[in-house]
């Protein structure tokens, strides 16, 4: 048996302490496990990101803003290394110490709405159009992102090249080569 005069104890797991304790009607106590929209203090708007899994892994991006789902906005800018505008999750990228002044960018359009996708019902198809050969349309891009997407890259370019060899550095892609130690590196 305890001693009554010891505390109890406390949980060291950030999602225990950062719960809301509430209990039920039935006498049930349930967490409430708030979400984080905090990021690293390291990644500011402009920052230079390394994309670290997915499609464009190994691929340096700038960052633009934090939306309100807590994903990071993130461009390449395209027309330099083929990065779209994108969201990425930040535990998914590192931060380097290299900046961009993004003054001239205008990001405020953009929150997880604009990257949603359209849910169209499915057609039932009868007999004679299973049997045809028809192929179905592409997915296309709007043309509006598109025009979202040169808009954004101008106005980032712009910036990139008043900053010396910083638009070969975001072009090339980031690895590792054999003798490179990942705990030594300075990014």
């Amino acid at each position: 048996m305890a001693p009554k005069d010891r505390k109890p104890h406390v949980s060291r797991n950030r999602l225990l302490t950062s719960a809301k304790l509430d209990q039920l009607s039935s006498g049930i106590l349930v967490y409430r496990v708030f979400s984080y929209n905090e990021y690293t203090a390291s990644i500011t708007p402009g920052t230079v990101l390394i994309i670290l899994a997915g499609r464009f892994k190994g691929k340096r991006v700038v960052f633009l803003k934090q939306l309100t789902s807590g994903l990071l906005l993130v461009t390449g800018p395209f027309k330099i290394n083929g990065v779209p505008l994108r969201r990425v999750n930040q535990s998914y990228v590192i931060a380097t110490s290299t900046k961009v002044d993004i003054y001239g960018v205008d990001a405020k359009k953009f929150d997880d709405k604009y990257f949603g996708k359209k849910v169209e019902k499915k057609k039932t198809k009868g007999e004679g159009e299973f049997f045809e050969a028809e192929k179905e349309e592409k997915n296309t891009l709007p043309q509006d992102k598109k025009d979202d997407q040169k808009s954004v890259d101008a106005a980032l370019i712009a910036c990139i090249e008043a900053v010396p060899d910083l638009k070969s550095y975001l072009g090339a892609r980031f690895s590792l080569k054999a003798g490179m130690k990942p705990h030594e590196l300075v990014f």
